[in-house]
């Protein structure tokens, strides 16, 4: 049989990545952020390729071809011919945006040719799949289902906002389509920004803030109704028409009309760091609600034109876990997938599938409807016991090593149990944004001061952020009243277990720091505010050694979950190396690390003086 080994990439406006599929299996997947240290870095991922290419064993001239996520002509027509429906509007914008097309993108082919040379004569198709088509197909190849409806929403793509594909063997059908500058995923984006977060990496603040909102509030329904009658016309099938007099992302250079915006609203734009008022926790709240009830009617359409009972979804608006979880309530599907890496990363994987399956023709196999292809996300490198005591050697850290696990389990357990944190570090790295145990920061649930610790100790972020827990997938019916499976974090579910202490008559006019301390439940540092987790579900076949350490610490105390969070400080990307892990380690006051079987106390590294990281720009 005759391998085919397909590289899928995507760079140059967010989230660089690459993923690389033989035979139709992927073999490997990764943020070119992992590598350089630049979060949400954007450049061509070279050390992403070298790699997945490492990964494989495969040499740049076996490659059977290569494929870039999107079509960056068309991209740039529907540049120029924005530019033109709304001239003169946008003249300082086009001016900016010009060169660097006349000089770069608009050669795009010739610079990824200079570019992949790096790696070895090009000998192979460089093939260019539509945006959404990679988003789709990142969606629905790996998914467990032969046949499934596709739902995509993002910012934008080449022109497309919003697909609605049906799925069927190797096949994916484009049924309807939402053209820019109408975009969901934008129109989040405009808030995100108004809000004084960044847009393309502060979406998850947003949906994080929401909860605090006052739903009772007759300023969070003026909002929503504010935003439904001037700024968004939404229609029955969840298509929708922005009142681009709000909006300056067309042609501009911020998202919104800030002068618009104020005098609709009543409040002046949130400037970032600045105080969190219920103004803007109202704000936040209103939009979230008319995201919902957009992508739940766009849900409703694709059930309705595909009449197919499993939906699978990607883009950037499918890692907004609250969404996700109110298309599962509605009951519009049997089965509900959703691509760990639905943003631009996960397009380099989608453009490889879309290779292998459409431009080959090559059939695809599924499961048994209960795996999907993506070994649980764990796609990125790992490292032996070998070349973490080398790191260890290196900055002449104390530590122990187990060889047994079980023992170190055991021991990681008790840790936990009395109150540590501990940094985790095993396996290979996910993909996507989410850590799902490999490359994650533990501690334990039932802990109240657990929550404050991480956010302002650990991860040196805004203190409202909340954290998910990582539950043994036997035991989500004690937590939260459901059988249920979400392996990647992104849904959500309301804590099903006694409240530890009601919320007093005047709790909602608390600060939001009151009420988020709050004791809500038994597991308080991962009850958000609203009673809802994010919820990552472990079993032994996804995750052994994180399975595990989970049984054994509700061995120890009953109880079958841990808080998970990312191993990063704010405004870093997720830890990939043991040099990258240990060097967080030490900035932090993480209490233990844990890499492979090597286990380090924080206290016994006093001697080891670290500089102090220099300032990065908050994500």
């Amino acid at each position: 049989m005759t391998r085919t080994a397909i590289l899928g990439i995507s760079a140059f406006y967010h989230d660089s990545a690459a993923a690389l599929i033989v035979n139709g299996k992927i073999i490997a997947a990764a943020h070119e952020e992992r590598f350089s240290r630049i979060k949400h870095d954007s450049r061509f991922p070279a050390k992403a390729i070298s790699y997945v290419l490492s990964e494989a064993g495969i040499r740049f001239e076996e490659m059977s071809a290569i494929a870039f996520y999107d079509k960056p002509f068309l991209k740039f027509e529907r540049l120029l011919e924005t530019y033109h429906a709304f001239a003169p509007c946008g003249l300082k914008s086009f001016l900016t945006a010009m060169p660097v097309w006349i000089k770069d993108k608009l050669f795009f082919r010739k610079l990824l040719h200079r570019e992949l040379q790096k790696f070895g004569e090009l000998k192979v198709p460089l093939l260019f799949p539509e945006h959404h088509l990679s988003h789709a197909s990142s969606a629905f190849y790996p998914s467990p289902f032969e046949e499934a409806a596709i739902l995509t929403i993002d910012g934008v793509g080449e022109w497309a906002t919003t697909t609605i594909c049906l799925g069927k063997g190797n096949e994916i059908r484009k049924l309807k389509e939402l053209h820019f500058p109408h975009s969901v995923g934008l129109l989040y984006s405009a808030f995100t920004y108004y809000l004084g977060f960044r847009v393309n990496s502060g979406e998850y603040k947003l949906m994080g803030l929401a909860p605090y909102g006052n739903s009772q509030s007759l300023q969070t329904a003026g909002f929503c109704r504010k935003i439904l009658d001037e700024m968004v016309d939404v229609r029955p099938d969840g298509s929708i028409i922005l009142n681009m007099d709000y909006f300056r992302f067309a042609t501009g250079l911020t998202m919104t009309n800030e002068l618009k915006w104020k005098k609709l609203l009543g409040i002046s734009r949130r400037e970032a760091e600045s105080e969190i008022n219920q103004e803007h926790m109202n704000l936040a709240l209103a939009i979230q609600q008319v995201t919902e009830i957009i992508v739940v009617r766009l849900a409703e359409t694709t059930r309705n034109l595909t009449g197919c009972k499993n939906l699978v979804m990607a883009g950037g608006v499918a890692l907004n876990c609250v969404i996700n979880s109110k298309i599962r309530e509605a009951g519009l599907f049997e089965n509900i997938w959703i691509q760990p890496a639905a943003g631009d990363a996960g397009g380099s994987l989608g453009a490889a599938y879309a290779v292998h399956h459409i431009y080959f023709g090559n059939s695809r196999v599924t499961g048994d409807q209960l795996a999907d292809s993506m070994n649980s996300a764990y796609l990125g490198p790992q490292y032996t016991d070998r070349e973490i005591e080398r790191t260890l050697l290196r900055y002449d850290a104390k530590y122990t090593y187990h060889a047994d696990f079980s023992a170190l389990s055991t021991n990681v357990s008790q840790l936990l149990a009395d109150g540590q944190i501990v940094g985790w570090f095993q396996g290979r790295m996910e993909f996507g944004p989410r850590a799902l145990g490999n490359r994650s920061i533990l501690a334990d649930p039932r802990n109240p001061e657990i929550q404050k610790t991480l956010n302002l100790k650990i991860k040196f972020r805004e203190g409202f952020r909340p954290f998910a827990p990582s539950v043994l997938k036997e035991d989500t019916v004690h937590f939260f009243g459901e059988k249920m499976s979400s392996p990647y974090m992104l849904f959500v579910a309301s804590l099903n277990l006694p409240i530890r202490s009601p919320e007093p008559e005047n709790y909602a006019n608390f600060g939001m720091y009151d009420r988020l301390y709050h004791q809500r439940s038994s597991v308080p540092a991962i009850t958000h505010i609203d009673y809802s987790a994010r919820i990552q579900t472990v079993t032994a076949q996804s995750n052994p050694r994180f399975y595990q350490l989970i049984s054994d610490f509700k061995q120890l105390t009953g109880c079958g979950m841990l808080v998970n969070t990312s191993f990063n400080v704010r405004g870093e990307p997720i830890v990939c190396s043991p040099e990258d892990a240990f060097t967080d380690f030490m900035h932090t006051e993480m209490d233990y690390l844990v890499m492979g079987n090597y286990l380090m106390k924080r206290s016994d590294q006093n001697r080891i003086v670290f500089p102090k990281k220099p300032q990065v720009n908050p994500d």
